[in-house]
């Protein structure tokens, strides 16, 4: 008697998850392309100055920008202009406190 309750508890389940309409199912977005956007960056800090190389690989523009936070209090952090790299382009983006480099990230922005 168990058995064939395990066997029917199973078998309504399979015939309700059967039954549910494909937009309930976690994968039913699969055949949709993922958002492809954004460069990738490396940063480098030497002393006081910054590079950050930022590579495109996608058809979209990315507007790359560098952002320094310096490390003394009275030393100015600084937001460089945007870079607009282009698909399948490599910008450049370069910067500088007075003294030590407390960190660096690069924002991005869709055109």
């Amino acid at each position: 008697m168990r058995l064939s309750r395990s066997l029917a508890s199973t078998a309504v389940a399979a015939a309700l998850l059967m039954s549910l309409p494909s937009q309930a199912s976690p994968h039913a977005r699969e055949d949709e392309a993922p958002d492809l956007f954004g460069a990738s960056c490396r940063s480098k800090v030497t002393g006081s100055r910054v590079t950050a190389y930022c590579h495109n690989p996608y058809p979209d523009v990315d507007r790359v920008r560098l952002h320094i936070e310096c490390d003394r209090w009275w030393d100015l952090d600084s937001d460089g202009a945007p870079v607009e790299a282009g698909p399948a382009q490599t910008v450049r983006l370069q910067g500088r406190c007075w003294k030590e480099v407390r960190s660096v990230w690069v924002s991005h922005q869709r055109r």
